[in-house]
């Protein structure tokens, strides 16, 4: 009789716990992950623009270049150490701009040419390394299970990630590089012991959504957190005057 209310109790928690996530509000989840790695700054900014992102690692895969970009200009905003100047989405600011040059937007409402910001410099990123399944291995996890009798005979495997990018930091008026870096992220999951620690909590957006949850996503996520941080040490601080 004891097993039996002891199932029963089991079961009533279950369900209990099913009602209660089927009546759970939705919520919305911003990430400010960047924001809590860096000390506060209030300071003056660097204006800045992120060029396109080039491949020159192998077998290249379609809208991963587009991801890093956003993800790169994303984390760059949200240091709060730059101004950042959109150029990837240009098109969609010079479509604005035509529309209120062709006269269908009312006389002072249309956005008018050349009020576009430049900027002081431009950080150029090349992938030069992707793999996301580097390595794959079996292991074995054999013993005894702590406070039991019981011979353990568990087998998981261990993944492997990693990614690689050189950047370069290029004064936008004298096309001088004024520094340049690889940055390397790399990142292991335990089958039986899962992935932990992934920088960031909004999913990865483009091409990058498939490696969500993976120990790929935490290769770039640690990748992109390197980067971040060497841009702002290494930006000379003449330019950090906005």
């Amino acid at each position: 009789m004891r097993w039996l209310s002891l199932y029963a109790c089991i079961i009533a928690t279950y369900l209990l716990s099913g009602c209660a996530a089927l009546s759970t509000e939705p919520k919305a989840t911003v990430d400010r992950s960047m924001e809590m790695e860096l000390p506060d700054y209030t300071g003056p900014k660097a204006k800045l623009t992120v060029s396109k992102f080039s491949w020159k690692a192998d077998k290249k895969e379609a809208g991963v270049t587009e991801g890093l970009q956003d993800m790169l200009t994303t984390l760059l905003v949200q240091s709060k150490r730059f101004r950042v100047v959109e150029r990837q989405e240009f098109g969609a600011i010079k479509d604005e701009i035509a529309i209120g040059e062709s006269g269908y937007i009312g006389k002072g409402e249309g956005v008018e040419k050349g009020n576009v910001k430049g900027a002081d410099i431009l950080v150029v990123a090349a992938i030069t390394g992707w793999e996301p399944e580097a390595e794959k291995t079996e292991a074995g996890l054999g013993g005894l299970i702590p406070q039991t009798k019981i011979l353990s005979g568990l087998k998981g495997s261990i993944k492997k990630s990693s990614m690689a990018m050189e950047i370069r930091i290029i004064d936008a008026s004298t096309s001088e590089v004024l520094v340049a870096t690889s940055v390397e992220g790399e990142a292991k999951e335990v089958g039986l012991g899962g992935l932990a620690g992934t920088f960031g909590s909004v999913p990865l957006g483009g091409g990058l959504s498939k490696y969500s949850k993976t120990p790929m996503e935490k290769a770039v996520r640690v990748c992109m957190k390197e980067a971040i941080k060497y841009i702002i040490e290494n930006t000379p601080k003449e330019y950090f005057r906005h």
